[in-house]
């Protein structure tokens, strides 16, 4: 009886001895990574807000042709899709993604025409207000990102200090619609988006 209760011990032992040692485990929803997370109420969004980000592309599309910008890099290249990261990765690129889109259209809220940018500028902040309640803030501790999701943030990040800002823009506005149909569906929609 006492051989098979140290055996038992020594078993549980090595198992938990082997868990240490593998490190830590992401976890399986990022989304759930804050208690005012609700970011999965954006599966879809209105007609109307829709309606409104519609708008606003067309009227600054327009605008930019009349510029007749020529723009040769693409910021979010067609490949880009949150599928090809994990699931707790999403979360991340998306708001770096949102950040990127807030800054270049509030630069352009001035110059736009009319208050067409106001509707989607004030939707955009809420979703980014959202959407950073599900990302956990990365501690010091915790490695860096690797991998396809570092190659997004650092891309992310450097494109206002290597892009013209006719072409951020461009990038931007050509963006929206998958940001918001497709990205944030997807990351919504959690271990679902596959």
């Amino acid at each position: 009886m006492a051989a098979s209760l140290n055996l038992i011990v020594l078993v549980l032992l090595v198992v938990v001895l082997n868990a240490a040692r593998a490190g830590p485990v992401p976890p399986t929803k990022s989304t759930t990574a804050g208690r005012d997370c609700r970011i999965d109420s954006f599966k879809s969004l209105s007609p109307r807000e829709l309606e409104a980000f519609k708008t606003a592309r067309d009227a600054l599309e327009e605008s930019l042709l009349l510029k007749s910008r020529r723009c040769t890099s693409r910021i979010f290249p067609r490949a880009w899709d949150l599928k090809q990261l994990q699931v707790w990765e999403r979360p991340e690129a998306l708001e770096a993604e949102l950040a990127l889109s807030l800054k270049v259209l509030e630069a352009m809220e001035d110059s736009a025409p009319g208050h067409v940018l106001e509707p989607p500028l004030r939707t955009l902040r809420h979703i980014h207000t959202q959407l950073r309640a599900c990302v956990s803030p990365r501690p010091t501790t915790r490695p860096k990102p690797r991998g396809r999701l570092h190659h997004w943030l650092h891309r992310l990040q450097e494109a206002p200090k290597k892009e013209a800002p006719a072409c951020l823009e461009v990038s931007v506005i050509f963006n929206l619609f998958r940001l918001l149909t497709r990205d944030l569906k997807c990351v919504a929609s959690g271990p679902l988006c596959a």
